[in-house]
């Protein structure tokens, strides 16, 4: 056995932090009141973070881009089989990754836009019409149980693979590092050096930046009653 490095530092640190984002939003989310405040602000970091992974995606290294992981049905068979070996994401956790960040993807656009008809307006609300913020609320609910079911379903993956095959899934996401046999053929990581960095960032600032609406002109004041003479 030797240790190889596996997930690079920046998806890392974007793991965690989208998952403590998420769990705020959710917990958030159903409180309510006062809290919603919170909830539309960690909408809008949770956007900066998924422009962040869609271009690191890209521009990452090794075994954070897309290209590294996703496979198509003979990959998924082989895996199935027996017969798949490989560093990074195994054919079905990156089918688990793709929805996640797809349903990620809508339930954060969804909410931008939607309202709860009492105090909160999401920060993209004034570009649509009340009829359509309050359709895409409707969608921005009921994916409240998709995303709960994916994230139950994500975690009872990492039980069955630490209980049932001894592959403990949340250390190499710590650390970085992997154990894998000697005749391993996938490389370690490579690339996602400083500029590939500043350009995932740039991409994930300019979609926060986008998601909270601070772009739009105010709105006009409301003009001064007339005095009742």
């Amino acid at each position: 056995m030797r240790e190889v490095r596996v997930w690079d530092l920046p998806l890392r640190l974007f793991h965690w932090l989208l998952a403590l984002a998420v769990t705020g939003a959710l917990v958030s989310g159903q409180i309510g009141g006062n809290l919603m405040v919170w909830h539309g602000r960690l909408g809008v970091l949770v956007a900066g973070l998924l422009g962040f992974r869609l271009a690191w995606g890209l521009v990452g290294s090794t075994h954070a881009r897309f290209a590294s992981f996703v496979r198509g049905p003979a990959a998924i068979r082989a895996y199935l089989q027996g017969t798949w070996h490989g560093l990074g994401h195994n054919p079905l956790g990156a089918l688990s990754v793709l929805g996640m960040l797809a349903a990620l993807c809508l339930q954060t656009a969804s909410g931008l836009f939607g309202n709860d008809d009492i105090a909160f307006q999401g920060p993209l609300y004034p570009l649509v019409s009340k009829d359509t913020s309050d359709w895409v609320t409707g969608l921005h609910r009921k994916g409240f149980w998709l995303i709960l079911l994916l994230i139950t379903t994500h975690l009872a993956a990492i039980v069955f693979y630490l209980k049932m095959r001894g592959d403990n899934l949340i250390h190499p996401m710590i650390t970085g590092r992997k154990s894998v046999t000697a005749a391993a053929a996938d490389p370690e990581q490579r690339g996602g050096g400083t500029l590939a960095l500043i350009l995932a960032l740039t991409v994930g600032l300019a979609t926060a930046y986008g998601a909270s609406g601070a772009w739009q002109a105010p709105p006009p004041p409301v003009p001064a009653a007339a005095p009742a003479w």
